[in-house]
């Protein structure tokens, strides 16, 4: 594939996925954050304010707030600066696999946003569930880098599976 195709592709799915995140927050945080939750099909799908300064599931955060920073900041942004040069560089990559960790990158750097500019914590605002079986709160950065991930194990199995090149 082209370098230049691929960083057209990056561009359109970093500036969609960022764009859309930060839009949402933005509504988020307008009309959620000083009400209670909003509920929708039965409680199957509701609308909930918080700021996160953990990863997912509030993963490390009672961690010290330089240790979070660290972390979640400065290591997160030197990865998202790696994978990224991966894909412009890399002779390896296909289509679906820029696409697919375009959309992890996308949504990592939506989140990394809100880091730095919401004194390390990230907005959060969307949880689903049956009964009491429930996902953490979540937002629209983490459904891209899960959705991503998720594309790119496939492909990855795919590719195992088949012994060759999936997706190009």
């Amino acid at each position: 594939m082209k370098q230049a195709s691929k960083i057209m592709i990056m561009l359109v799915i970093l500036i969609s996925c960022v764009g859309c995140d930060q839009v949402t927050k933005s509504i988020a945080r307008q009309n959620l954050a000083n009400g209670e939750p909003l509920s929708f099909l039965g409680n199957t799908f509701r609308f909930q304010y918080i700021e996160n300064p953990g990863a997912f599931l509030s993963l490390g955060a009672g961690a010290h707030e330089q240790t979070r920073f660290l972390i979640f900041t400065v290591l997160t942004g030197l990865f998202l600066a790696g994978i990224m040069c991966y894909l412009v560089f890399s002779r390896k990559v296909g289509r679906t696999e820029v696409i697919a960790i375009s959309l992890v990158a996308g949504g990592g750097i939506a989140n990394l946003i809100d880091r730095v500019f919401n004194h390390g914590r990230v907005i959060d605002f969307m949880n689903m569930g049956i009964g009491p079986v429930r996902t953490g709160i979540f937002n629209v950065a983490d459904v891209a880098i899960m959705f991503g991930t998720l594309w790119l194990f496939t492909l990855l199995v795919k590719k195992r599976e088949t012994g060759g090149l999936v997706g190009r």
